[in-house]
């Protein structure tokens, strides 16, 4: 992403011109963008002509409208945002209050005006505009007959392909059929990393998956690039990293991520931080229960007692449509901060976010116990029985 132009008073108001440079901006985007705001871009309008003679015909035209923002709609696999709302400035063309929708491109600058720019929102603004932030990580889960080809950017994680082969069981004295299945659904794999994935951004591929399946299938790719002389996966072998995976299934990422060898190999992503502060927090609730909170209500009592040492909290909390609930997150993240306490932003895209979520998107590590907030819980549930 790329910040043109930054205008924000000292009330918070004001506007800024960014211009999205790759899909993960889109995410950023939607998160930056809410119902009230105002949207500047440029758009392709249907208008209808009548010429001198009377007959009306209709022509496509390119014009820059701003929209007062209605309605916000994200395709994640796809990475397209498409922002609903009414004309709020005069236009030749779109009358004022008309419905329109602008799908935001990809290189073409829009500006964003809100009424109030809070600290969660300018924060994204910096991280989306830092070049350090490019995706650096892509992975391939995989068991035999299953796998998902992966990109994890420090915002989300795509699944740029999955590939699904049948593969017939071994029988006694036979197995042609299943060798030969087996290496169908490997060179449809090795297809797949190669089309998906940029081997000039991407730092480490994980190869993921439970037995033997991971050093079977690395073995097949090296000694076909070998084969065939590719060039692009024998300069890149050292990138190739192998480790455990439950199973081929896209939420087994978290597992291979969790790898002690990755986490030292990813140390500077932000996805393996998200990850190891979710399982740090499953760690202290298992044997520290008085030193891992969740949900909101237990999470802002123990900022009042200034006991928060990490915040684990998920995006989605702040796209929420009802203002007073969205300011409510965001002072509890400026307060944490104000106490020296760490906030860590998942990414409801991510596998991670996806399991905070299940954990009401909000939860807490603190610096000391506090036993009384949980006796209060307990005494509110023996209440309600």
């Amino acid at each position: 992403m790329k910040l043109v132009r930054k205008d924000i008073e000292k009330d918070n108001a004001g506007q800024v011109t960014l211009v999205p440079e790759e899909p993960e901006d889109m995410w950023h985007t939607y998160n930056l963008v809410q119902v009230g705001d105002s949207l500047r871009a440029s758009t392709i309008r249907k208008v209808q002509t009548e010429s001198s003679t009377g007959s009306v015909g209709s022509n496509r035209v390119r014009t820059t409208l701003t929209l007062c923002v209605e309605a916000i709609d994200f395709d994640s696999q796809a990475c397209q945002l498409r922002v609903k709302g009414t004309n709020i400035q005069e236009n030749e063309y779109v009358k004022m209050g008309a419905y329109h929708t602008i799908e935001l491109e990809p290189n073409r600058q829009f500006t964003l005006a809100k009424k109030q720019w809070d600290s969660v929102v300018l924060e994204r603004i910096e991280q989306a505009c830092d070049p350090a932030w490019s995706a650096d990580v892509a992975a391939v889960v995989m068991q035999e007959g299953l796998a998902h080809v992966c990109l994890v950017t420090p915002s989300m994680t795509l699944t740029r392909a999955k590939v699904e082969v049948n593969i017939p069981r071994k029988r006694k004295g036979n197995c042609s059929q299943h060798d030969r299945a087996l290496e169908r659904f490997y060179e449809q794999v090795v297809q797949a990393i190669q089309r998906h994935i940029n081997f000039d951004v991407v730092k480490c591929i994980l190869v993921a998956s439970p037995g033997f399946v991971r050093e079977q299938f690395c073995d097949y790719m090296f000694q076909q690039a070998v084969k065939t002389d590719n060039k692009v996966l024998l300069e890149n072998r050292s990138k190739f990293l192998q480790v455990h995976a439950s199973s081929g299934h896209k939420y087994s990422l978290k597992e291979a991520l969790c790898d002690p060898t990755v986490a030292s190999r990813l140390s500077d992503t932000k996805a393996a931080g998200e990850v190891k502060a979710l399982d740090d927090f499953y760690k202290m609730l298992q044997h520290e229960p008085d030193r891992a909170f969740y949900g909101l209500k237990q999470v802002e009592r123990a900022n009042e007692a200034l006991a928060i040492d990490t915040l684990l909290i998920s995006d989605e909390l702040f796209r929420h449509q009802d203002v007073a609930t969205r300011s409510r997150y965001v002072r509890l993240v400026d307060s944490i901060k104000e106490n020296a306490g760490t906030v860590r932003i998942f990414s409801s895209l991510h596998v991670s976010g996806e399991q905070l979520g299940q954990l009401t998107g909000v939860a807490a590590i603190l610096r000391f116990p506090v036993p009384e907030l949980s006796d209060q819980e307990d005494d509110s549930s023996s209440e309600e029985d």
